[in-house]
C-alpha cells in the first residue's frame, strides 16, 4: 500500500485549477524528485499538469489512458486501456460482476476509438514522454469517484516508473483513500467531509476544450525544444 497524504480536511474554494495546479506543485516540491514527468487526465487534469510541472521546472504530458467501465456501471473500473491498445484487466473484479468476455471486447473497442481520437490530435503536437524509470506525477483536477485516476495509474505502472503518484487538488476522502493501492503516494490538497462533486470546490470551473488541451501541448513542445 502506498503512503495517503490529504494535507486539509477543511472546506476550501480554488479560484480556478492554475491556482490549484500551482499550490499542488508547491506541495509535490516538497517530495525533492529527480527529473519526474507530471501527466494530466484531460482535460481538466492537464491545466493542473502545466502549472504543477512549471513549479517542479519539469516535463508534463497528457495520460491517454480510459477507464473499462462495468457492465450496467460505467464508474466502476474492471481496467484500463492505453493509446497503444495495451489492456490491463483486474481479473478479479471482472469476475465478480460478470464482465463477460463479449462485453469486455465491446468496451475495450469503444474506449480505445475515444483514445484513437485524441491520440490524432496530441500526438502529433507532442510526442508520449518515456516514463520508465522516472518518477510519474498524475494529475486530475479532483478525484470523485477515483476510477479515472485507478486507470491512468494502472497503465502508467505498466511502464516501470521507479516511484508513481497519484495527485489532485481536492478529492473524496473514501476515493482518495483506495488510490493508496495503486500508486506509490496519494496527495491530496484538499479531503472535506461533505463531497458531492469537483465543481463545488471551484469559484471558476469551466469546461476545457480541445483547443486549451493543445496550446498546453504545443507549449510543452517547444519547452522540450529549447532544453
Amino acid at each position: 500500500m502506498g503512503k495517503v497524504h490529504i494535507i486539509s480536511k477543511y472546506r476550501r474554494l480554488f479560484l480556478n485549477r492554475v491556482e490549484a495546479g500551482s499550490l499542488l506543485g508547491q506541495e509535490l516540491k516538497r517530495l525533492n524528485l529527480e527529473k519526474p514527468v507530471v501527466m494530466g487526465i484531460p482535460r481538466g487534469g492537464i491545466i493542473i499538469a502545466r502549472e504543477a510541472s512549471l513549479i517542479l521546472d519539469c516535463d508534463m504530458d497528457v495520460v491517454l489512458s480510459r477507464k473499462l467501465g462495468a457492465p450496467g456501471n460505467p464508474e466502476l473500473a474492471i481496467g484500463a486501456i492505453a493509446e497503444d491498445g495495451s489492456v490491463f484487466l483486474n481479473e478479479t473484479i471482472s469476475s465478480r460482476i460478470g464482465a463477460y468476455d463479449s462485453y469486455i471486447e465491446q468496451e475495450k473497442a469503444r474506449q480505445l476509438s475515444v483514445i484513437t481520437a485524441r491520440s490524432a490530435r496530441y500526438r502529433s503536437i507532442l510526442p508520449k514522454a518515456d516514463l520508465h524509470g522516472r518518477p510519474v506525477i498524475i494529475t486530475d483536477d479532483g478525484i470523485a469517484t477515483g476510477a479515472t485516476m485507478q486507470a491512468a495509474l494502472w497503465v502508467a505502472r505498466r511502464e516501470n516508473p521507479s516511484y508513481l503518484i497519484a495527485a489532485a487538488p481536492v478529492g473524496a476522502e473514501d476515493s482518495v483513500e483506495k488510490l493508496a493501492g495503486d500508486a506509490d503516494e496519494v496527495i491530496c490538497l484538499n479531503s472535506p467531509p461533505f463531497f458531492a462533486g469537483v465543481g463545488q470546490f471551484y469559484v471558476e470551473f469551466t469546461q476545457v476544450d480541445d483547443q486549451t488541451v493543445e496550446e498546453i501541448m504545443r507549449e510543452e513542445a517547444e519547452k522540450r525544444v529549447t532544453q
